[in-house]
């Protein structure tokens, strides 16, 4: 697994930040489903540290600049 597939986790914090609903439901959306507190808290941590180490062509593909990788790549697992 790479942390290509889990870069909606930057999408989804700037969708939360427009104003978006902040709903059960919506927190869960770009992990697996099925995962428990613990899981999903892996899972953040593991995409967040994948998103540091992309390439700059890696980065463009998805359409993220380094700071914003960067940005979301530092946040603690527990956050949104």
């Amino acid at each position: 697994m790479n942390g290509l597939s889990d870069v909606r986790l930057t999408l989804h914090s700037q969708e939360l930040a427009a104003g978006q609903r902040n709903d059960a439901r919506n927190l869960m959306r770009s992990a697996p489903s099925g995962l428990s507190l613990w899981g999903l808290f892996w899972h953040r941590r593991h995409t967040r540290k994948a998103l540091l180490t992309l390439t700059p062509e890696q980065l463009k593909d998805v359409g993220l600049t380094r700071e914003q990788a960067r940005e979301e790549g530092v946040k603690p697992f527990w956050r949104i």
